[in-house]
């Protein structure tokens, strides 16, 4: 639980120093790959080459590229046409992933979670319902992709751990996930990346390297390190709790003129899609 709280923490100040500091101002592809290589720094000198099951590594490969890599290539494009406090609030749809990445892997069907899709829809359009545009609505499907995709190397890094124990620490086995987001962030900026579009002042480069080495670093080690230890439901809540922290330092340092009651209305509403996709999950029957 502290690992999570910790990242929880961090979570909420890396929304607000991506929005007001690096998104229009640094290349989003750019500063997605600075934040890789600098984590990458810190754990491929630890890495273990040998001794690790093949298995293992292709693994950690397909979570970092899907975790990191696809997650934050589409956050950091998200913050073109959103605002932190929007992009904050369509995050909490994260758990709603987490359900239905669980119920594929175990072969269910929970209608409920349909349901909570068309629901988080109607949130998102009370919060800009007077500015509704294509590009919001991209927005919010870059961000439902992201929630998608960091749910997804959630779970699958818990499946994966408990199938593959190994005797090593975590962190000895965590460089393949860096690796695993390389390969998708180093081409996205050869292809789309602007190069005069690069940080120009001390603190854009200052923020970069704080989310790179304790965001990004620590932050994602702790993370999944974390999700291992606590149960679904713990990790669904925790999943959500750096929303409302992350909110209140927005609105508190950097927004203090946001439309406060249109946004917590649409951010209530997005809130109970999470509550109703969580019905009909059938709760494992207690042993006597």
């Amino acid at each position: 639980m502290g690992y999570l709280l910790f990242v929880t923490l961090i979570q909420a100040f890396s929304f607000s120093l991506i929005g007001e500091y690096l998104a229009g101002h640094v290349d989003s592809y750019f500063a997605v790959l600075v934040r890789v290589l600098l984590a990458g720094l810190v754990f491929i000198p630890l890495t273990r080459w040998r001794s690790v099951e093949p298995a293992f590594m292709r693994g950690m490969l397909l979570i970092g590229a899907l975790q990191f890599g696809v997650t934050y290539v589409c956050l950091y494009l998200s913050f073109r046409v959103l605002t932190v406090p929007e992009v904050l609030l369509f995050t909490i749809l994260t758990p709603l992933h987490v359900t239905l990445i669980e119920d594929a892997l175990n072969r269910r069907f929970n209608p409920w979670a349909l349901v909570a899709a068309l629901v988080a829809v109607m949130g998102a359009a009370v919060i800009r319902y007077d500015r509704i545009n294509p590009d919001f609505f991209m927005g919010f499907l870059l961000l439902q992709l992201a929630n998608f995709t960091y749910a997804a190397g959630q779970v699958l890094y818990k499946h994966l751990v408990a199938r593959h124990p190994s005797d090593l620490p975590h962190y000895r086995r965590f460089g393949y996930f860096y690796l695993g987001a390389l390969a998708v962030v180093l081409p996205a900026f050869l292809l789309f990346g602007k190069q005069n579009f690069l940080p120009e002042a001390p603190l854009q480069w200052g923020v970069l390297v704080f989310l790179g080495l304790v965001s990004t670093a620590l932050g994602m080690y702790w993370w999944n390190k974390g999700a291992c230890l606590v149960n679904g439901g713990t990790l669904a809540v925790m999943n959500n709790l750096h929303v409302p922290l992350g909110l209140l330092i927005n609105l508190l340092i950097w927004n203090q003129h946001e439309e406060l009651g249109r946004l917590f209305f649409g951010g209530a509403v997005i809130l109970a899609a999470v509550w109703i996709s969580r019905l009909g999950i059938r709760k494992p029957a207690i042993a006597h």
